[in-house]
């Protein structure tokens, strides 16, 4: 029987544990009850301030990453791009003396950018130039300028303007090659950017600049990277300054060939790939459209190299490597003002349009009319800036680059050709700009210093007359 019991309490115990345990109800509570404390509230809210602050520095680091490695890029299209694509189209005696004008620019144009540069480039509000108000790089610091670049310090967005205005005299130099003397090159180049590239860079991408598509322009122009800024301006100063300046001793006459073809090919290279700094870099960002920017350069370079190609191969019989960086460049050139702004399509049509204007304009425009631009620069950087402008405004697309906002349409294929006149008001003015400040330049350079060397210095070469040393010691 004691078994039989123990066995019967075993029994009870296992069914009882196998029941369901009803969950014990809470008490009823008021609505007040149950909602949080202030002192919750507050610690949720201060735990999302500080998500969004770490999101806003992540996204700072990011686009102030890019930008700093962007800035370089267009540096190295200076030294060592453009000296070593110049230095080896011109003859041996002139090596160092074209490569010099590049390198001093690069330190001229920082000190005068320091001084007063930045600030008439992207201080006030004017319709033409800017003022004073960033002199001596006043105020500019690590807080972002939120009219320009409001994810990186303000810093970062000069210094990277500042490579813009590095470069663009130094291509005028091209077709001032073997016969401009240093001193006026320094001079004229001091009193062009002031005069001529200050204005017109503040007119395109300043506040309330004449010609600004998002920030108050009279006549928005689309120049994404510098078409109108850049390429333009100094393409057509490089014409004023070949025609004032005569030409080379001996030319056409005397046989000019490139003295070193191995160099250019480098510094076109090198000027492709800084390219990407030059045009994705105007994005400002590391977003999308800095892809989209640098898809598109890509993609104009490429189909412009084989265009300049194609051309030079139906009417010589083949295609030779100064035709190809060329075009290259020619392309590069014409795609700049559209990067940001048209699709890889239309940049491929825009370049094999440019290689092929920019190749009839180098080989017979300039026959035509018998100036000498030495190393051509006007007819790449003139003419693909100019056909690259215009064709902006005909490929430009609000599914790519919004800038109007409020869904308005952008350019030609969007249905707005309205924007291919906006972009005709922008080339005439920059044309009108260069060409007249230009002239008045030259003459005040012509008084001061003298623009151009002697016929026996020219005739024993820049390296040794103008900086007393040889680019290659044959002898040792």
């Amino acid at each position: 029987m004691k078994r039989m019991g123990i066995l019967c309490c075993c029994i009870l115990t296992l069914v009882l544990s196998c029941l369901p345990i009803r969950a014990q109800q809470p008490p009823a509570s008021s609505p007040a009850a149950n909602a949080p404390s202030p002192d919750s509230a507050k610690t949720v809210a201060e735990r999302l301030n500080q998500l969004d602050q770490r999101v806003t520095a992540a996204q700072s680091s990011a686009d102030n990453a890019w930008m700093l490695v962007s800035a370089a890029l267009v540096l190295m299209m200076t030294g060592p791009g453009l000296a070593l694509f110049y230095g080896g189209l011109v003859r041996h005696k002139n090596v160092l003396a074209i490569m010099m004008q590049s390198f001093a620019l690069m330190a001229l144009i920082t000190v005068l950018w320091a001084l007063v540069g930045y600030s008439l480039c992207f201080g006030g509000s004017g319709p033409v130039i800017g003022n004073f108000q960033f002199a001596m790089l006043r105020g500019v610091g690590v807080v972002p300028n939120a009219d320009y670049a409001a994810t990186i310090p303000q810093l970062t967005f000069m210094i990277y303007q500042l490579m813009f205005a590095v470069i663009t005299p130094a291509l005028i130099t091209g077709a001032t090659a073997e016969r401009m003397k240093f001193s006026g090159t320094c001079l004229f180049m001091t009193l062009w950017f002031l005069i001529v590239y200050a204005p017109l860079a503040h007119m395109v991408w300043g506040k309330g600049g004449f010609l600004n598509a998002s920030l108050g322009g009279r006549f928005p122009t689309l120049d994404f990277a510098g078409g109108t800024v850049v390429h333009i301006t100094s393409g057509v100063s490089a014409l004023v300054c070949a025609l004032y300046m005569g030409k080379r001793v001996g030319y056409p006459k005397q046989a000019m060939p490139p003295h070193s073809l191995v160099l250019s090919f480098i510094g076109a290279c090198l000027l492709w790939v800084g390219w990407f700094g030059f045009n994705a870099g105007s994005a400002l960002s590391s977003g999308g459209l800095a892809s989209s920017a640098f898809v598109a350069t890509h993609f104009g370079a490429a189909a412009a190299a084989l265009s300049w190609s194609a051309a030079e191969w139906l009417k010589n019989g083949r295609a030779s490597a100064l035709g190809a960086i060329s075009g290259a460049v020619a392309g590069l050139v014409a795609i700049t003002p559209a990067a940001g702004f048209v699709d890889p399509l239309s940049a491929l049509g825009i370049g094999f349009l440019a290689g092929a204007f920019c190749y009839w304009m180098v080989t017979k425009f300039k026959a035509i009319f018998g100036y000498d631009d030495a190393l051509d620069a006007f007819g790449v950087h003139g003419a693909g800036g100019t056909i690259g402008a215009l064709l902006t405004g005909v490929c430009a697309r609000m599914v790519i680059n919004p800038i109007y906002g409020d869904g308005k349409a952008v350019g030609g294929f969007d249905g707005h050709w309205g924007q291919v006149g906006n972009q005709l008001v922008g080339i005439l003015l920059a044309w009108v700009f260069a060409i007249v400040g230009t002239i008045v330049i030259l003459k005040i350079v012509d008084a001061v210093t003298g623009v151009r060397v002697t016929e026996d210095q020219e005739i024993e070469g820049l390296d040794i007359t103008q900086h007393g040393e040889e680019a290659y010691n044959l002898e040792s």
